[in-house]
């Protein structure tokens, strides 16, 4: 599965662009599911398993990633440009991008510290007041190489570091593909739908569709969630910790969980003996947001990695949590089959 997420990971594919990483996993899941895709861009698979569920079942994982987009080009040849996704300003001045399907190699810039005015010494710049130097001489030659509305991405090497770490942009959610897929490859015990969706980083639309389509009885959402057990954050601020395994939510921005469901994760766990753990605060969300309440409601419950540096150049996730989301998935797949 590592080399699968690497693979995966060092694709570019933003919200609406997903379709690299969509040709991919077609390509991995040929001849293993029944497929279909939607105007979206969804990709919809059914694997038949040994035996047929009970309930229908879909485990679902986003294809796209937070990225920016070229909203203008100067007379100078410098590329305005807006995030898509949630990204902190603090994590995007002086990283290296690539611009476009040509994938043009450029610089995050922002105006020289001595020529800040002092009101603004110390604050971080806003996304307005940046931009992307790709070398260009002037607006003509930019163009020559980039348009308006092109994507740019993070560089960023897939590394493994420490005793089990490793550390890549995309590990939301190109983590949660590559745990489908590699269920994917495996012989499963139940019949279950396997939904790669689009742009949830820009509002869980893809999620939307996908659940009208498959009108699941259960769901289960692979993804990755933010982790702050670093220097300076108090224990209980940390949401969660790597290396304590996955996280199952009560709740979070987008959904309150079925507190049958949540109950019924740790028990299997302890069971099973899959390191878990639950958020310690209220943050974030996810597609579950909007499968639990497409069509008349859909037991829904997410499975999460724990991920520093989320919405970055670099995320660091630990291997032995991956294992642990992978357990969990197959776990809760064939106790929602027979629930």
């Amino acid at each position: 599965m590592l080399e699968t997420l690497k693979t995966l990971c060092e694709m570019n594919g933003t919200s609406g662009r997903e379709e690299k990483i969509r040709d991919y996993i077609l390509k991995r899941i040929e001849g293993k599911c029944e497929t279909k895709d939607d105007p979206l861009g969804n990709v919809i698979a059914f694997k038949k398993g040994k035996m047929r569920a009970k309930n229908k079942v879909m485990l679902s994982a986003h294809m796209d990633e937070v990225g920016f987009i070229v909203t203008y080009i100067t007379d100078e040849g410098y590329l305005r440009f807006d995030t898509v996704g949630g990204i902190d300003e603090k994590v995007i001045a002086g990283r290296a991008v690539t611009v476009g399907d040509k994938e043009i190699p450029g610089v995050i810039g922002v105006k020289a510290i001595h020529l800040t005015e002092k009101a603004d010494s110390g604050k971080v710049p806003a996304v307005s007041k940046m931009y992307i130097d790709i070398g260009a001489k002037d607006k003509a030659q930019a163009e020559e190489y980039v348009s308006v509305g092109d994507s740019a991405y993070f560089i960023s090497d897939f590394e493994r570091f420490g005793e089990s770490k490793i550390k890549s942009k995309a590990l939301d959610d190109r983590f949660g593909c590559a745990v489908m897929l590699d269920i994917i490859d495996k012989e499963t015990e139940y019949d279950a739908y396997f939904c790669f969706l689009v742009q949830e980083e820009v509002g869980l639309r893809g999620a939307s569709a996908a659940a009208y389509t498959v009108a699941p009885d259960y769901a289960i959402v692979l993804e990755a969630t933010t982790a702050s057990d670093v220097a300076g954050v108090r224990k209980e601020d940390s949401v969660c910790r790597l290396s304590k395994g996955a996280v199952v939510s009560f709740m979070d921005r987008s959904t309150v969980y079925n507190r049958a469901l949540f109950r019924r994760a740790f028990e299997l766990a302890k069971e099973k003996d899959i390191p878990c753990q639950t958020k310690t605060t209220v943050a974030g969300g996810n597609d579950a947001g909007a499968i639990h309440k497409s069509g008349a409601g859909v037991y829904t419950l997410t499975v999460s990695l724990p991920c520093r540096y989320i919405h970055s150049a670099t995320s660091v996730a630990d291997i032995n949590d991956m294992e642990s989301c992978k357990k969990m998935a197959y776990t809760l797949l064939s106790e929602f089959a027979n629930a």
